[in-house]
């Protein structure tokens, strides 16, 4: 009895499995996780004046005043990444927690210098396997600037203590998951927030106080981010 030989009368049957697309690790992961910490050092000149830009929301008038200001802030800053990377698209990234403290020198201005304490948050956009990143942050704090005011220059900040405001947005370039380079936009705001307006001391060029002028300025900060703990938790 002859066996069938193969070819003849079988049924040969094609198995058609669709073919998952390959997707290469993401090595952003390794980059930006969970608990990993960071230290920063910024520098900027922010030499462009411009008013107040929340005075609607306070309603003062929004104008520019005649004594203009460059800041040239020499900022560090410890960054805590505080989730992995999550979200769709474009939106996609995670999450720094800042504490920052600021030493700014004054070239142009009535007062000479400014230190100052400050906090806040980073949103980093991450998309898959991009070495170059775009983030947006804000910081606010509080410091000390040798205010001219009480010495009757016209327009100078009216007393010592202040409070500051910080907006910032640019790129990062990650040349590997501990080095990374920062370059973007700042813009800076210093005020007492109307302190020095209702104090009364008749030493004083106005013994009433001094009117809250504040300084608003915005210009280029360049940066570089070294990290010093934190391991990668997992990955794509």
């Amino acid at each position: 009895m002859l066996e069938n030989c193969p070819g003849e009368n079988a049924t040969i049957q094609l198995s058609h499995e669709r073919v998952k697309a390959y997707k290469p690790p993401d090595f952003n992961r390794g980059i930006y996780f969970k608990n990993k910490f960071e230290f920063s050092q910024d520098v900027g000149w922010l030499p462009i004046n411009i008013p107040f830009p929340f005075d609607f929301m306070l309603s003062d008038q929004y104008e520019l005043y005649p004594l203009k200001y460059t800041l040239v802030p020499i900022i560090g800053s410890l960054r805590w990444q505080i989730g992995d990377i999550k979200g769709p698209l474009i939106l996609r990234g995670n999450w720094d927690l800042e504490f920052s403290g600021a030493v700014v020198a004054i070239p142009r201005g009535a007062e000479t210098r400014y230190f100052a304490y400050m906090m806040g948050m980073r949103r980093n956009f991450v998309p898959r396997n991009w070495r170059v990143t775009p983030y947006f942050d804000w910081r606010v704090g509080l410091g000390d600037i040798n205010a001219k005011g009480p010495l009757g220059v016209p327009y100078a900040q009216g007393q010592n203590f202040t409070f500051t405001l910080n907006l910032g947005s640019g790129v990062r370039y990650n040349f590997n998951s501990r080095y990374a380079i920062t370059a973007g936009l700042n813009w800076m705001h210093i005020s007492n927030a109307n302190l020095s307006e209702h104090k009364y001391d008749p030493t004083q060029p106005n013994p009433w106080g001094f009117i809250n002028y504040g300084i608003n300025v915005y210009g280029p900060m360049v940066g570089i981010d070294v990290q010093l703990r934190g391991h990668r938790q997992h990955s794509e």
